[in-house]
């Protein structure tokens, strides 16, 4: 895969930018049908203002060493901490400026950036055909917003950083409201449950198998 550096920036009330890599798949072309999308968040270890340090670990690292995924995979880097009307209005940037198919627009994130996962669908699952938050910390959102968003979470029983009740608590919540949320814990892993997510060709399968 290709990859390209780019930044987003507009003008709020607060001007908000963002710097965000870009990872091609072989076959990706500007002409003919459209690409499916994948909108990867990372964790705190890769925040600041240098785009390098996102193939640090985590998805980047793979795609880097070799991960072929069939998406155009666009990975935004936050200085601190996840801005949910940035990331909106760069997911509509992405959207436009690359050759996307629209029904398959799909997020996911690790730790910090599952925490990102969550917030982003909770104010953009009109556009998100599913969501795989990773490791993820638990946060307030209105599950009303996920009916009809398929939800695949990912935590390990021994995370010792984020404790797998932070999930639990999100996929309760969403299955108390009827939505169709899938729950994998590796009851031998602590924080680092990516490497396996990412590896494992179902993931993969059951985000184009969705559809807006």
């Amino acid at each position: 895969m290709s990859s390209q550096d780019q930044s987003f920036s507009t003008t709020l009330p607060v001007e908000i930018s963002i710097a965000y890599r870009t990872y091609f798949p072989k076959e990706y072309s500007e002409q003919g049908s459209g690409h499916p999308l994948l909108f990867f968040m990372h964790g705190s270890g890769e925040r600041g203002t240098d785009l390098d340090r996102l193939e640090l670990q985590t998805l980047p690292r793979f795609i880097k060493e070799g991960l072929d995924l069939p998406f155009v995979t666009v990975c935004p880097q936050c200085k601190e901490m996840w801005d949910t009307r940035c990331l909106d209005l760069l997911l509509d940037e992405v959207i436009e400026k690359y050759n996307i198919d629209r029904s398959r627009v799909y997020v996911s994130g690790n730790s910090m950036g599952g925490l990102g996962t969550w917030m982003l669908a909770n104010v953009a699952a009109d556009r998100i055909a599913a969501i795989a938050p990773i490791c993820a910390p638990s946060t307030r959102i209105n599950p009303d917003n996920f009916k009809g968003l398929p939800v695949w979470c990912f935590h390990g029983a021994l995370d010792s950083e984020v404790p797998i009740g932070e999930s639990v608590k999100m996929v309760r919540l969403l299955r108390k409201a009827g939505c169709d949320v899938r729950f994998t814990v590796d009851p031998d892993a602590d924080h680092d449950t990516w490497t396996a997510a990412y590896h494992d060709p179902e993931l993969v399968s059951w985000l184009l198998s969705h559809h807006k």
